[in-house]
C-alpha cells in the first residue's frame, strides 16, 4: 500500500515540528511578533509571526508574505527557511512567514484569516521593515501556495491591500480532486489519498459540497482580472500539475502576465526533498530568476497613497 496521511499522521507530524520552532538561522535577523486576532475570527489569541530580515539593508527592498506547505493541517514558518534563505540572503528582501491555524485545530477560514492577517500587518509595518510598500509579494509552497492565491484573491475583493507579485509553488486548489493527474495519484509525498485527507480536514462541513468558496479552494474562482502577476513550478507526475496549469491558464486568459513550469518526471516537494538534485536547482533558478524580473517590473501602490 502506497503511504498516505492520516488525521493522526498529521498531528503527529507537528508533534515533530514543534521543537523547530523558535530555531533559527546566523545567517539572518529573526524576530518573532505576536498580533492579536481581531474579534470574530475563527480562533481568538494571538498569531505568531516570524519576520526575517537580512543583517545588512542598507536600502527598501520587496516584502515578501511567506506562507508554509503542509495541507492545510501541518507544518511551521520554521520549517520553510530553504526559501526563505534566498529571498533574504541571496536578494535582501524581507520575509514575514505567518504561524498560521492548522486545519487539525480549526477548519477554513482559520488559516486565512491569519494569512491575510499577516498580510495586513505587513503592508502596516512596511517603512519599520524597510519594505517597499509598492512591492508587497506572496508566495508559498503546496497548501502555502493554495493559500497565496486565496490571499491574493481575497486582497482583490476586498481592496484593503494591493499586491505585486505572487508565487504560488505546486500550489493545493482544488477540492473537488477531479483532473486527469489527481485521479488515482500515488506518487511520492502527497497522493491522492493524502489529499482527500487534507481537503476534508480544511473544509470541515463545507467538503464535497457546492458552496466551497473560491477563497478556500482558487481553482473555484471565476473573475481573474486584476489579479497580480504570478508564476510557479509544479511536476510532471504529481496530483496538483493540471489544476496548477488550469489555474495559470484562466489568469493568463483574463490578461494577468503569468509564468508556469511543468518539470518532468518531478513529484510533489521535490525541491525539498531532494534540494541538490538538477531538477531542483534548476527549479529554484527559475523562482529566483522570475523573482528578479518581478522586482524590476511589477509594481503595486497601496490604497490612499
Amino acid at each position: 500500500m502506497v503511504p498516505y496521511f492520516t488525521p493522526r499522521a498529521f498531528k503527529l507530524s507537528n508533534l515533530l515540528i514543534k521543537p523547530l520552532k523558535g530555531l533559527f538561522s546566523h545567517d539572518m535577523r529573526v524576530t518573532q511578533v505576536d498580533i492579536l486576532r481581531p474579534a470574530g475570527s475563527s480562533v481568538s489569541g494571538d498569531l505568531r509571526l516570524c519576520v526575517y530580515r537580512p543583517l545588512l539593508q542598507p536600502t527598501a527592498q520587496p516584502g515578501m508574505l511567506w506562507i508554509h506547505g503542509g495541507g492545510f493541517a501541518l507544518g511551521a514558518p520554521e520549517t520553510e527557511t530553504g526559501f526563505i534563505r534566498k529571498f533574504v540572503v541571496e536578494r535582501g528582501c524581507t520575509v514575514v512567514a505567518p504561524d498560521y491555524c492548522l486545519s487539525t485545530q480549526a477548519p477554513y477560514p482559520a488559516a486565512l484569516e491569519d494569512c491575510y492577517l499577516a498580510l495586513v500587518w505587513t503592508q502596516q509595518h512596511a517603512t519599520e521593515l524597510n519594505i517597499r510598500s509598492n512591492q508587497l509579494m506572496v508566495g508559498g509552497d503546496s497548501a502555502g501556495g493554495g493559500l497565496t492565491a486565496a490571499v491574493a484573491i481575497r486582497a482583490q475583493d476586498r481592496g484593503q491591500v494591493a499586491i505585486a507579485y505572487q508565487m504560488p509553488l505546486y500550489p493545493m486548489l482544488d477540492d473537488r480532486m477531479t483532473t486527469a493527474s489527481m485521479q488515482d495519484n500515488d506518487a511520492p509525498v502527497w497522493n491522492y489519498k493524502s489529499n482527500d485527507n487534507g481537503w476534508k480536514l480544511y473544509l470541515g462541513d463545507l467538503f464535497g459540497t457546492d458552496q466551497v468558496p473560491a477563497d478556500a479552494a482558487p481553482a473555484r474562482e471565476q473573475d481573474f482580472r486584476g489579479l497580480p502577476p504570478a508564476f510557479t513550478f509544479v511536476g510532471s507526475i504529481e496530483s496538483f500539475r493540471d489544476a496548477t496549469v488550469t489555474y495559470m491558464q484562466k489568469l493568463y486568459a483574463a490578461g494577468v502576465p503569468t509564468e508556469c513550469h511543468v518539470l518532468k518526471g518531478c513529484y510533489h516537494g521535490f525541491d525539498i526533498i531532494a534540494p541538490n538534485s538538477p531538477q531542483a536547482q534548476y527549479a529554484h533558478r527559475l523562482m529566483m530568476a522570475s523573482f528578479d524580473y518581478a522586482t524590476r517590473h511589477y509594481f503595486a501602490e497601496q490604497p490612499g497613497r
